[in-house]
């Protein structure tokens, strides 16, 4: 078990997933211009991501706005998730698949094992990784970055637009950088 962690201000992993729209999303061949927010989501078979999906599709076009260019992704298959972008109805959020679960842990997603099918009668995969949110500054570097270790609990999309205009006007720097002695 590895205990590395991200950093704010340091690099994030490389990110390099097909898209259900076709093409690949490689974090950083095209950056936004002022943050890609990668949101990791469990799967098809979480009725709570297909909800909060639902809430980041509404938003999507305020992120933009804000020069966040926004994508979401999950180790399922090109089927599931194309499935998922069905439910979702997405239109403005690109939706990314077949995320390595070595990918995720270098992320510091969590992995979960399969409890077979969820409420809505869809069965989950035999390993997947668990709900992380991140924004990455078009140098690479970290801004922001939230985990779970459960479905519930996500930052809020609307709390997380706030926080960006606050971070543009304010200038505000990436916090949690501090790696010396306590």
């Amino acid at each position: 078990m590895t205990t590395d962690r991200l950093l704010p201000r340091y690099p994030v992993p490389a990110l390099n997933v097909p898209l259900v729209s076709g093409g690949r999303f490689v974090l950083g061949a095209s950056p936004a211009r002022n943050f890609d927010m990668v949101v990791f989501y469990r799967g098809l078979h979480c009725p709570i991501c297909t909800k909060y999906l639902l809430e980041l599709e509404r938003l999507a076009p305020e992120f933009a706005s804000r020069g966040v260019q926004v994508v979401a992704v999950s180790s399922d298959s090109e089927d599931r998730a194309r499935e998922m972008v069905q439910k979702v109805g997405a239109k403005a959020v690109a939706f990314g698949y077949a995320l390595s679960l070595r990918a995720a842990r270098q992320w510091g997603l969590y992995i979960s094992t399969s409890r077979g099918k969820t409420s809505i009668g869809v069965e989950e995969p035999a390993l997947f990784s668990e709900p992380g949110v991140f924004l990455v500054r078009p140098d690479g570097t970290l801004y922001y970055g939230a985990v779970q270790t459960m479905p519930f609990a996500r930052p809020q999309f609307q709390d997380l637009l706030g926080a960006v205009d606050f971070a543009l006007a304010k200038d505000y720097p990436a916090r949690g950088e501090y790696t010396g002695e306590v």
